[in-house]
Formats: C-alpha cells, structure tokens, sequence
C-alpha cells in the first residue's frame, strides 16, 4: 500500500490518500472501511442524457469525480476488485448527487478515505504500507506420487496448483521425474521471489534436485524444509515453524498460526487462556490480558450493529491495549481464524490465571 497523503477532514475526522498496489491491499481496505465512511475517487457512471439522440440508449458511461458515503463493501478477491458501495454526497456533476454508486477499487487506483480511524485499523493500513515490495512466497509441499503448490498472501494461503503422478510399481506407475517436470513448470511460471519446499521424508530432497537442475533460474529461491505431511496439513507445518517468517518478515499468518496454536495448548491444559467475548472482557478489566485475539469479519459485524455480543468489542479492544495488552486481528479466510471462530470470534492469551 502508498500512502499519497494524510490530511485532517471535518469533525476531527482523518483524511487518508491510498494507493493498493496488491491484493493483499484490497483485502486490507475492505476491514478499515465502514458504513458511514466517505470514499473518494475517479470513477465511471452512467450518464442519463435529455438529448433526443441518446434518449434510447439509456445513457453513456462518462469519468466522473465523486465521494460516496460509505453504505456496503465487498472484497471480491477472484477479481482483484474491491466494491465500494454507497450514495454520492459529493461530485464533479451537481446532477448525480443523491444517487447511488458503486467504486470499483482496483490495483494502483487510488482513492481517499475520511473517516474516524481506529487504532487497530490505522496499524492495518501502517501494516499494509510497510508490506509493500515483501517478497512473494510459494510453499511447494511433495511427497511420493502427488505435489502441492500455495501462495501466500496476507489474507492467507491459496492452492495454485495439484498434481498427482502414481510412482513406484504397478501398471500405472510412472517416473518420478513427470512429477518433478510438473512441479517445476509451476513454479517457473509462478515465478515468486522464493520458494520453500517441504515434505517428508527424501522425496522433497531429490524434487529440490531436479528443480534446481532444469530450472536453474529458480535454484537460489528454494528452501527446503522438514514436515510430516505435503498439502494443507504440511503448508500449517511450514508456517508454524517460522519458516516463511523467514524469508517474509513478520508473516501475518504465520503469527495467527502460532497464536492459534498456543491458545488451544494452554485451553487443553487449563493454563492462562480464556475465550468468549464476556469471559475475555472480564479478563481485560482485571488487566489480565497479554494478547487478544479477535477475528475480522466478528469485529466488522460488532461495530456495525450487526453483532450479537453484550460487549463493546471497541471498548474491549481500548481496555486491553490501556493495560498494555496486544491487539491481533485475524483473517477469517485462513484456518488459524476459521478455529478462532469456533471458538466465537474473540479469545486471549493471559498473563496470569484467574480464578
């Protein structure tokens, strides 16, 4: 994310001037914007004309100027896109005033937001500003007769690819060269700035020799790395162990996938854990709380209104940080957030045990 501008708006509230540069920054808008925020940026409408001309047409498309109060918004991540819905309150043509209006956010369209930030989502947006040029990461987990490949993003990791080559004996078996040549394409046309590699026993070693081997371009961006599993349970593997952390400073997933680890530890041994939102602000209040943990799409639904929670998760998240507490938000589109979730949306490490 570019930060273009920062500036003071009416009523005390903060103008920010932003330009997503990945998705990962799309992703990031769509949890720091909120009904009631007003958006502004270039964008196109169609325009109803009184011309004779054009009177069937139902109008043209024309390139506008416009701020919208914020009213809806919706990451469509498959698309690249990130839908600003809301009623235009200010505008290049008086005439559109009034009406409603979609922004389409893309990557490197910029767009200013005015709003009352909160502390939680200015560390989003400063997060997102300090990821810019991060390396991109593939984790490439292989074991005998099948490969997996994963991007990750900050919104979580993806499967980009699968492939499946039956090896050792039998009449459909075939050379585990096929598999490497496949897995190797891949990642060539992938083309990230590094690759882990993972998986048990030797069969990751003798898929990193070959990679290295035919496509030599990729050699300095491997890393190998020991795991019990290839897939989904080997890539938790990889990020639990720090390894992407590594190589991409301070992983937000990784960190979740962590946190979430060391949450259920301590829930099954009984030690200094607690979750529920009425449980997690009774812990808060005492200043017990070390680290909170509370997932995105929960906190976007209590502060609109649209929760179920006796709490304020606002005031919840003030009286942690007031007794100097840490504050991790977490994405719901990756496992460590999908347990978070099950757990109903808010829990935290503590400091000491109560009773």
């Amino acid at each position: 994310m570019r930060i273009e501008g920062r500036g003071r708006g009416e009523e005390g509230r903060t103008r920010l001037t932003v330009v997503p540069e990945t998705t990962d920054d799309l992703w990031h808008l769509s949890h720091v914007l909120e009904p009631g925020d007003l958006v502004e940026a270039d964008t196109t409408r169609r325009i109803q004309r009184d011309d004779e001309a054009l009177r069937d047409t139902g109008g043209e498309r024309e390139h506008i100027h416009v701020t919208i109060e914020v009213e809806d918004v919706e990451f469509a991540r498959f698309a690249n896109r990130l839908r600003v819905g809301g009623v235009i309150v200010d505008a290049s043509r008086e005439d559109q005033l009034g009406h409603h209006h979609t922004i389409n956010v893309e990557e490197r369209k910029e767009l200013t937001i005015e709003k009352e930030f909160k502390p939680d989502q200015l560390e989003r947006v400063q997060e997102a500003e300090e990821a810019t040029g991060a390396p991109d990461v593939a984790i490439a987990t292989v074991e005998e007769g099948a490969a997996y490949i994963h991007t990750v993003q900050q919104y979580g990791t993806e499967e980009y690819a699968s492939f499946t080559k039956p090896t050792g004996k039998g009449d459909y078996a075939r050379p585990r060269e096929e598999l490497f040549e496949e897995l190797g394409e891949a990642l060539s046309h992938l083309d990230p700035d590094a690759i882990i590699l993972a998986g048990p026993g030797f069969t990751k070693n003798d898929a990193r020799d070959y990679v290295a081997e035919e496509f030599r371009d990729l050699d300095d961006r491997i890393t190998v790395v020991d795991t019990s599993a290839a897939g989904d349970r080997g890539v938790h593997e990889v990020l639990k162990r720090g390894a992407v952390a590594d190589v991409q400073e301070e992983t937000r997933i990784a960190r979740e996938a962590e946190l979430i680890d060391e949450l259920t530890e301590r829930i099954a041994e009984g030690a200094k854990a607690t979750y529920g939102v009425e449980e997690t602000m009774e812990a808060a209040e005492f200043g017990a709380v070390e680290t909170l943990l509370i997932l995105d799409e929960r906190l976007r639904a209590e502060r609109q209104g649209e929760g179920d929670w006796d709490v304020d998760a606002n005031d919840l998240i003030e009286e942690v940080e007031q007794k100097g507490g840490d504050v991790v938000v977490f994405s719901a589109d990756f496992a460590p957030g999908q347990q978070l979730s099950n757990l109903g949306g808010v829990a935290a490490l503590l400091r000491y045990r109560l009773q």
